[in-house]
């Protein structure tokens, strides 16, 4: 029998039985889009991540207090205790090394802005003037902090788009004075929206010299120092220089973890892989389940069909014709499955983009590939039986089954 002909003969005998045609390819089209959507929505989570890090700036690597017994980067490293905090002068002190480009230390902490008025909680950030190269941030209005370095700390402040729009509206507030805690501020800057990186929006901030904060705050340490080095393949010099230089000035103990971007965007793209191929791998199992449903309805086909067997083997049909003829029709069935079972993918990843559009949920290839292939594949394997059994009857025997 022609491949043609062979494929007619299937597609007439799923048409002519419907309902049972429409059952086998929505489950098999299940499978195919439980693989599609979770591979995106693991997939959209590594791409989150390696975006939110990447935001921070390029070449960096990070000074965190507390010590890390495997010196290396894992997520429990970005909250850790230490004997020995960082300080402003540990900061200078790197900033010395070479290599190193940029070097701003960081306070962090919540505080309450109020203008005319008007109050909001925003995130508190001291630091120096690098900060904004280093984190890559622009400016809609006015300019950044005053090249100090860690010295001075004049009271000036430069605002989140959200805290100046929900303070002034769209009033210019450039050498406008807002109150921070019990002290006025003036306002030199406003940041441009939407920048962001390590979960904080620059949005919601108000960033004020490093020095007036921790006097703010009524502190000497620091939340972390963010060093950028001249290029990429500086950083692991600057790593093992930041390194010594803290210990030469802790007295000798290693009481701080020093980890780069790069280290930290691997380890989670391989934590994240591995979440995705194991999500993928689940998803995959339901697959297996239509395949079972398709050998099932497949067998009780052949029973119902014994007439229509006996017919073609009477005409001169083959074994091997008999058994391709089923074979066909299972992975007929399996295709169409298949085939909608992406589009019905592609369809909840973009519900899912439309829901949360910071999330980038987009099916990778690979997994759209393993769908259909692992589709075809199930069709295939679960309809060797059928065919066979359906290859197996006499003739004479499944006419007189009429």
């Amino acid at each position: 029998m022609r491949f043609l002909d062979a494929l007619r003969f299937a597609g007439y005998a799923a048409i002519g039985s419907p309902v049972r045609t429409v059952l086998l390819a929505l489950a098999m089209a299940i499978g195919v889009a439980s693989v599609v959507v979770l591979t995106a929505l693991g997939d959209g989570a590594r791409r989150y991540v390696v975006d939110e890090f990447s935001s921070i700036g390029t070449n960096l690597a990070i000074v965190l207090p507390g010590r890390s017994e495997t010196r290396g980067f894992n997520p429990a490293n970005l909250v850790t205790s230490t004997p020995r905090d960082l300080t402003v002068n540990d900061a200078e002190a790197l900033l010395r090394l070479a290599g190193v480009k940029r070097v701003s230390p960081l306070v962090v902490a919540t505080t309450e802005v109020k203008a005319f008025g008007k109050l909001r909680e925003s995130i508190l950030i001291g630091t120096n003037a690098d900060y904004i190269q280093l984190r890559n941030l622009k400016l809609s209005l006015g300019r950044f902090l005053t090249n100090t370095e860690f010295g001075g700390g004049s009271p000036e402040v430069v605002l989140g788009a959200v805290v100046r729009t929900e303070l002034f509206g769209t009033d210019n507030p450039i050498g406008k004075s807002v109150r921070i805690s019990d002290r006025k501020y003036r306002v030199v800057g406003v940041l441009a929206e939407g920048g962001r990186g390590m979960g904080i929006t620059s949005n919601d901030v108000v960033i004020v010299p490093i020095n007036t904060a921790q006097a703010m705050l009524n502190t000497n340490t620091l939340f972390r120092i963010l060093i950028e080095a001249h290029s990429r393949e500086q950083i692991n010099p600057v790593k093992s220089r930041v390194l010594k230089t803290i210990i030469a000035r802790h007295e000798g103990e290693e009481d701080i973890t020093v980890i780069a971007q790069d280290a930290v965007l691997q380890t989670f793209d391989k934590i994240l892989n591995v979440l995705t191929l194991g999500i993928a791998g689940i998803a995959a199992i339901s697959l297996a389940v239509a395949g079972i449903l398709v050998m099932n309805v497949m067998l009780v086909s052949v029973t119902q069909r014994t007439a229509e067997i006996g017919l073609l083997k009477a005409l001169g049909a083959t074994t091997s014709a008999v058994q391709q003829l089923f074979l066909f029709e299972a992975l007929l069935l399996s295709v169409a499955g298949a085939v909608v079972g992406v589009g019905f993918g592609y369809l909840g990843a973009a519900v899912l983009r439309y829901l949360y559009p910071v999330f980038p949920a987009y099916p990778p290839l690979w997994s759209v590939l393993a769908g259909l292939g692992t589709a075809l594949v199930s069709g295939l394997v679960f309809g060797v039986m059928p065919a066979r059994n359906a290859a197996k009857l006499d003739a004479i025997q499944a006419l007189s089954r009429k």
